[in-house]
């Protein structure tokens, strides 16, 4: 019984550090201005990492992923899709917004 309460704490435990690494959303987080979007396609963080690091790595490994997919399809380099996609998310990006064109962070 006491191995069970152990693993069961364990288990909550667990969930609740994955609960907050995941509490912030992409609109919160481009808002507070620790990511921002980047002429690679994928997202970059600018600021507080640590709160950051799993929503940016969710998120581009899912760009990743819808990328390789659109350069099997469209039989291109995936060096050029990316690019493609780097400049169409840097133009939708709104205004006070970070992005970096190659040239590090500012706000657009």
């Amino acid at each position: 019984m006491k191995l069970v309460k152990q693993f069961t704490s364990a288990v909550f435990i667990t969930l609740a550090l994955m609960h907050s690494a995941w509490a912030i959303s992409l609109a919160d987080a481009k808002q507070n201005g620790w990511v921002g979007e980047r002429y690679t396609g994928y997202l970059g963080i600018v600021s507080n990492e640590d709160k950051v690091i799993g929503l940016v790595k969710s998120v581009n490994n899912k760009r990743k992923l819808h990328y390789k997919k659109l350069a099997a399809s469209n039989g291109i380099a995936m060096d050029e899709v990316e690019k493609l996609a780097g400049k169409k998310v840097i133009g939708k990006t709104q205004a006070g917004h970070y992005v970096d064109q190659g040239n590090g962070w500012v706000k657009k």
